[in-house]
């Protein structure tokens, strides 16, 4: 009995924040929806600064949970960010969590309601973004699929490639692609003042044999599995940027030389004092609960309170059934 209470307490630690960022979800469509009506006849400016708060609200309750809820401890390194920039941002991918440890940092620069992400195919849809340029966090990973070490293949693969194109192979990371890069960087660059060469890795990822694992995933990260993140963070200034794809190409490749150096030094050192840390000085970063815990009170009391009457229910279950099928069709067509 007493282990079938510890395996239920465990599982709630996930359950509950699901339950509540799924649940306010079809308010916030709603918010924003009613927002976008309203606005139509007024200049986009004033919709962009209203958008941009809606979804700082959003982002903020969901860092209440992955951060103050799971009380993980955030160490960075290296250059830290102090105000807000127009930057791309460039990251090693390895765990559903990585958009979060974006948001992590955006929010540190009261930059949360700019961010955007590119994701795959979501990179033909770039320009779409727009007028979003001037005021725009954007968050790419140009290994394009996640690093799991468990997957030999995808990594064999990636370092065929390297050899292939005359690179260095590449260890903690896969090689990683230009496209993405290339073309935002290009989109970007009049509204651009840097990039930021993030390299992260979650602590607990190592087995018993000292061999890497896989990262954890949100529902492991919500249930307190991960005690730290540690995020190494180069800033850019984007004039240090070669334009020209070719030489762009080789400059990326070397940046991930430099993430796959680090990421050695955490998980291979022969020195244990230097194992699980990055090298320099790191500073533990603790988000207040000002920042978070409003949303999160705001979102949740505009829930329950739909909720509580029938036209409310009626409205949140059409809006959860009409928003999955929109967003399904939407999914659909852009793929």
């Amino acid at each position: 009995m007493l282990l079938s209470l510890v395996l239920h307490m465990y599982s709630m630690c996930c359950v509950l924040p699901a339950a509540v960022l799924l649940g306010t979800a079809p308010t916030y469509v709603l918010a924003w929806g009613a927002w976008r009506l309203l606005s139509a006849f007024l200049p986009s400016r004033f919709y962009q600064a209203v958008d941009d708060r809606l979804y700082c609200i959003y982002q903020s309750m969901v860092l209440f949970f992955f951060e103050n809820y799971t009380g993980v401890q955030i160490l960075l390194y290296g250059d830290l960010p102090k105000n807000k920039e127009n930057i791309i941002y460039l990251a090693n991918h390895q765990s559903t969590v990585d958009w979060i440890v974006a948001d992590i940092l955006a929010i540190r620069q009261n930059a949360l309601g700019h961010v955007r992400y590119v994701l795959k195919d979501g990179l033909k849809w770039l320009p779409l973004y727009g007028c979003y340029f001037y005021q725009m966090y954007l968050v790419i990973f140009p290994e394009g699929t996640r690093y799991n070490p468990e997957l030999t293949k995808v990594i064999s693969a990636s370092q065929t490639f390297a050899a292939q194109e005359g690179l260095p192979v590449l260890k903690h990371v896969l090689t990683p692609r230009i496209k993405a890069t290339h073309v935002a960087f290009d989109s970007m660059k009049n509204y651009l003042d840097a990039i930021y060469d993030v390299t992260v890795a979650f602590e607990g990822t190592v087995d018993d044999k000292g061999q890497r694992k896989e990262a954890p995933s949100m529902a492991e990260f919500l249930c307190k599995e991960c005690p730290k993140i540690h995020i190494h963070i180069d800033r850019i200034d984007k004039k240090d940027v070669p334009e020209e794809q070719v030489y762009m190409k080789r400059w990326l490749h070397e940046r991930f030389e430099i993430k796959d150096k680090l990421l050695i030094e955490f998980y291979d050192s022969l020195d244990p004092e230097r194992r699980n840390k990055f090298p320099g000085e790191s500073v533990n970063s603790k988000l207040s609960l000002k920042k978070t815990l409003p949303s999160f009170l705001i979102l949740s009391g505009l829930t329950a309170g739909m909720l509580m009457t029938e036209a409310g229910r009626k409205l949140y279950v059409k809006t959860w059934i009409y928003g999955t099928l929109i967003g399904c069709l939407w999914v659909s067509i852009k793929a």
